[in-house]
């Protein structure tokens, strides 16, 4: 590999230990980093497309991606129990994870005793962090049903209940900032309205509705990059889109191998998007067309997360 980054950085991990990149065009995979310390539970790549951040048990790595090294050039140790999401600043300034030890953290990438520089404490385990697209506004949900958004300027918090005590899953906000969505293990979405998050004004959001996404749990809930569509994805075995504007089911993305849905990624265009399975594959999919573009297959266990840098899809 040169040290110019691929247009498209598309990278898979899951139980089997390792960490794959792959041509999203070709569907073959060009590099295999090994993640000897545990599962991966989460992967994200840097806004430079020059690092991959990997969350596992009691750890976060950080590895190159244009380049041979296969060991991590940045560990962060010493977080107990799963990490089980991670997410970057969109200058790269700090990265922010959330885990099964009930903490949000706010990680200083310039820092260099790579401790980390913040904690939010909330009494249930972490199930899923989503930063506002202000950059000042964390979103977190529990497996105790709730969602609390911590501002990061303010160090305040508050804290809403969908659904009592049903553990939220997944957490998404559309890129214009003006659409929230949740979803838990009953397979429930709870979407919100939301005004305010500029300047130094909070966020505020309205309910607007709530439907049945799925008969069995809902892994992961993501707004497209042009905010028209939404994706859900369950072990139920698919991955369901929806328009935004009435909630309407559009496609169900469907391969009777796949199983369980964990985690999604649509292209820059929003035509495109990219699911993992427990079948060991992830897939390209073209939306409209319901239809399987592209295979990545050669992981030998389950697929439970993705990432994926774009600039379109070919």
């Amino acid at each position: 590999m040169s040290g110019i980054p691929e247009p498209v950085v598309l990278a898979t991990a899951g139980y089997d230990h390792t960490i794959r990149f792959w041509q999203a065009h070709t569907g073959l995979c060009y590099r295999t980093v090994q993640h000897p310390d545990s599962q991966v539970n989460a992967l994200e790549i840097t806004p430079d497309k020059k690092r991959i951040a990997a969350a596992g048990y009691t750890h976060i790595r950080i590895y190159d991606i244009n380049s041979n090294n296969p060991n991590a050039i940045i560990n962060y140790d010493g977080v107990p129990k799963n990490v089980v999401e991670v997410g970057f600043h969109d200058e790269g300034n700090w990265m922010f994870t959330g885990g099964e030890d009930c903490t949000a953290r706010i990680w200083d990438l310039r820092a260099r005793n790579l401790q980390c520089s913040r904690i939010f404490q909330v009494h249930s385990p972490v199930t899923c962090v989503c930063l506002h697209p202000n950059q000042a506004e964390l979103f977190v949900g529990d497996q105790g049903g709730s969602i609390h958004i911590w501002d990061l300027k303010t160090d305040k918090n508050e804290r809403l209940v969908p659904e009592g005590t049903t553990a939220i899953q997944s957490i998404t906000i559309d890129a214009m900032g003006t659409m929230m969505a949740a979803t838990n293990i009953k397979g429930n979405c709870f979407i919100w309205t939301l005004t305010g998050g500029k300047g130094d004004k909070p966020t505020e959001l309205h309910p607007k509705s709530q439907f049945k996404a799925h008969e069995k749990y809902v892994l992961k809930c993501l707004f497209s990059p042009d905010s028209t569509l939404l994706a859900t994805t369950s072990a139920d075995g698919s991955c369901v889109i929806w328009r935004t504007t009435d909630l309407t089911k559009f496609r169900i993305l469907k391969e009777k191998t796949q199983r369980w849905v964990w985690d999604c990624a649509f292209s820059d265009d929003s035509v495109y998007i990219v699911t993992a399975s427990s079948d060991n594959m992830a897939r390209l999919w073209h939306i409209e067309e319901e239809k399987i573009e592209r295979e990545y297959s050669g992981h030998q266990k389950a697929v439970v997360c993705l990432a994926l840098r774009d600039e379109n899809i070919p």
